[in-house]
């Protein structure tokens, strides 16, 4: 019983090395390479990899643009709405003082 887990457990060990050694997209060396065929697919891989990679860089920097360009237009138009308010406020705490003057101008007239 115990043989056959360490079995199972060397099985799992060098199915786990196997895994790794799969070809995975990313840089390769290419110098390594003897023959010229070889050296171009590998360099062919290499480009292909890198302008993947960036094509979904320039993507997700798109996206993070718009959203940030979206959150500025409510971000202005919160400001403006704030302005507008502040504005309508200080006009309303200027009418007071000029409603409050002329009750008591018509008082000295009598």
């Amino acid at each position: 019983m115990t043989s056959r887990l360490m079995l199972t457990a060397l099985c799992l060990l060098l199915g786990m090395q196997a895994a790794r050694a799969q070809d995975v997209p990313g840089i390769e060396i290419c110098t390594v390479e003897k023959t010229m065929e070889r050296r171009t697919s590998c360099l062919q891989s290499n480009v292909d990899f890198l302008m993947k990679t960036i094509t979904k860089l320039g993507q997700d920097q798109r996206l993070k643009l718009d959203a940030a360009q979206r959150q500025i237009e409510t971000l202005n138009a919160n400001v403006a709405a704030l302005q507008k308010t502040v504005d309508d406020l200080k006009a309303a705490q200027a009418a007071k003082p000029a409603a409050k003057e002329a009750p008591a101008s018509k008082d000295n007239a009598k």
